[in-house]
C-alpha cells in the first residue's frame, strides 16, 4: 500500500494507473514519430492533448470502478463497465484531437491511433481484473499473533486485498489458545527478526491477543523495520486494507497521538472554495433534471416538492436539509422517527427511482452553497438519532468535526443500512474520512460516487 496525501492506495492500483495513462500517450507520439521528420513539429500539440486524453480517461475509469479492487466482480460486469466507458472514450478522443489544428499531418490518422488507445485500455482494465497476472506482485504478510484478533486480520487480508500473500500465523509469547488452524501456523527459526528474514516478509501485523508480561518483543520488531520490513498495529492494518477506523481495536490514545483528524484554516478554505466551486457547477448541469423531478412528483402525489427536515451539522448545530421529497406526507404521522430501510413502503414510485439514481440529494446542493454542508462528509443524521447512537457508539461525536456531506465514504463503501450496527460500521469509514480527508480523497469520492450512480450500488 502507498499512501498519497493520506489515503491510502494500493501500488498496484498506481501502477495500472500510470500504466494505462502511458498508453495513450505513447500511442499518440509514436504515430506522430513514425512520420519522419516533416511531423515532428507536431509532437508538442499531439503530447499536450493525449495527455488530456489520458486524464479524461482516468476520470472516465474511475468513475467507471474500472480501478476498484472487488473480488466477486464477474467477467461480464467488468465487460458491461468497460463497454459504458468506451460509450465516452471514443467520442472523447475523437472530440479531442478533432482541436488539432487542420493542417496538422495526418491527423485523422492520429486520432484514429487515439481511439484504438482508447480500445486498448478498456481491454487491459478488463484483462488486469482477471487474469490474475498480479499475482506476482503481491505482498507477503506475517501476522504475529494467533488469537481472535490475528484470525480477525487474516480474514480482512483475504477477502479484501487480493495482492497479499499470508505467510502464515506466528503465535506470541504469552497466547495460550489458538483461533489458527494448526497447519497456517509458523515455527519460530530463531529470533522474530531472522524468522521474518528467512520468510521474506514484507510486511508485518502484530495482532497479539495478549500484550502485557512480555508479550511485545519491542526491540526485534524495532530491528525487522530498520531492516526494511514495514511492522503495524491492528488499528493501522484496519485503517490502510479496509479504509476504516475498527472502533473495536482503537482506543483513544491512538487517535490522539496519531497523524491525522488535522482541519486548519488553510485546509477549510481550500475545501470550501472547491465546495462553492462544484456545487454550482453541478446545480446548473443538473437544473433540467430537477424541474423534470419536480413535476413528476407534483403529478404522481399532493404535497410539497421538497422535503425539509432538521438534521445535525458541524458541531452539532442544526440545520434544515433540503431534499426532493421521496415518501408519502403522512410517512411519519404518528411523529415517531423512523429509519428509512432498503423496501420502504412510505416511498412513492418516483420517490424510489430518484433515490436509487440519488436524483433526490441535488437539492441539497443549496445546503452546500449556504455552507451548511459540503460536497463530501458524514452523512447529516436527525438529533433522536444522534442521540442514540452517541450513548451506543463510541467516537460516534467526532463524525460531527466536519460539516455533513452530500456524498461520503461511508456512503460509497456501505451499503443501506439501517439498525445501530450499520451505523457502526458506517461510522468506521467517517471516522476514517474524518482522520485523513484531503481534496484528493473528496475527489476520489465524488468519481466513486458517480460510479454508484451508474450501477445503483452502494448506500443512502
Amino acid at each position: 500500500m502507498v499512501r498519497i496525501f493520506s489515503h491510502y492506495l494500493h501500488r498496484q492500483t498506481l501502477l495500472q494507473v500510470f500504466f494505462d495513462l502511458g498508453l495513450i500517450l505513447f500511442a499518440v507520439v509514436a504515430v506522430v514519430l513514425s512520420q519522419g521528420d516533416a511531423a515532428s513539429s507536431a509532437i508538442p500539440f499531439v503530447a499536450s492533448h493525449g495527455l488530456s486524453l489520458a486524464g479524461c480517461m482516468f476520470v472516465i475509469n474511475s468513475a467507471s470502478g474500472l480501478y476498484q479492487h472487488v473480488h466477486n466482480r464477474s467477467v461480464t460486469e467488468s465487460c458491461a463497465r468497460a463497454l459504458l466507458g468506451l460509450m465516452f472514450g471514443l467520442p472523447l478522443a475523437y472530440a479531442i484531437f478533432s482541436f488539432l489544428p487542420a493542417n496538422s499531418s495526418h491527423r485523422d490518422l492520429v486520432t484514429l491511433v487515439a481511439m484504438a488507445a482508447v480500445a486498448a485500455v478498456m481491454v487491459h482494465r478488463v484483462y488486469a481484473a482477471h487474469s490474475g497476472a498480479q499475482s506476482r506482485l503481491r505482498t507477503r504478510i506475517l501476522i504475529f499473533g494467533s488469537g481472535q484478533a490475528a484470525r480477525s486480520v487474516g480474514q480482512t487480508l483475504k477477502a479484501s486485498d487480493p495482492h497479499a500473500q499470508i505467510v502464515g500465523y506466528l503465535p506470541g509469547p504469552n497466547e495460550e489458545s489458538s483461533c489458527i488452524p494448526s497447519n497456517e501456523i509458523l515455527e519460530m527459526r530463531g529470533s522474530l527478526t531472522e524468522t521474518a528474514r528467512q520468510l521474506q516478509v514484507n510486511e508485518i501485523v502484530v495482532a497479539l491477543s495478549e500484550r502485557r508480561g512480555g508479550s511485545m518483543p519491542l526491540r526485534q520488531l524495532l530491528d525487522c523495520k530498520i531492516y526494511g520490513i514495514r511492522v503495524v498495529d491492528i488499528a493501522t492494518h484496519f485503517e490502510k486494507t479496509l479504509a476504516q477506523i475498527k472502533i473495536s481495536h482503537v482506543n483513544a490514545g491512538w487517535l490522539i497521538f496519531g497523524d491525522g483528524f488535522n482541519q486548519g484554516v488553510v485546509r477549510s478554505s481550500i475545501k470550501r472554495v472547491f465546495d462553492v466551486i462544484c456545487a454550482a457547477a453541478i446545480f446548473v448541469a443538473a437544473l433540467p433534471i430537477m424541474l423534470v423531478t419536480a413535476v413528476l412528483i407534483k403529478l404522481e402525489s399532493a404535497g410539497p416538492v421538497f422535503y425539509r427536515q432538521e438534521r445535525v451539522g458541524l458541531n452539532g448545530k442544526p440545520f434544515n436539509v433540503i431534499k426532493f421529497r421521496s415518501m408519502r406526507t403522512d410517512a411519519e404521522k404518528d411523529g415517531k422517527p423512523r429509519w428509512a430501510t432498503v423496501n420502504d413502503d412510505r416511498v412513492t414510485r418516483v420517490g424510489r427511482f430518484i433515490r436509487k439514481v440519488r436524483i433526490d440529494e441535488l437539492p441539497q446542493l443549496i445546503n452546500v452553497l449556504q455552507g451548511d454542508m459540503s460536497m463530501v462528509g458524514p452523512r447529516p443524521e436527525r438529533q433522536y438519532f444522534v442521540d442514540e447512537l452517541v450513548s451506543k457508539i463510541p467516537y460516534f461525536a467526532v463524525r460531527q468535526s466536519v460539516k455533513p456531506g452530500v456524498t461520503g465514504w461511508a456512503q460509497v463503501r456501505y451499503e443501506y443500512g439501517s439498525t445501530v450496527e450499520d451505523s457502526v460500521e458506517k461510522l468506521q469509514y467517517d471516522l476514517y474520512y474524518v482522520k485523513n480527508h484531503t481534496l484528493f480523497l473528496d475527489l476520489l469520492i465524488m468519481l466513486e460516487t458517480v460510479a454508484v450512480v451508474l450501477t445503483g450500488k452502494g448506500a443512502r
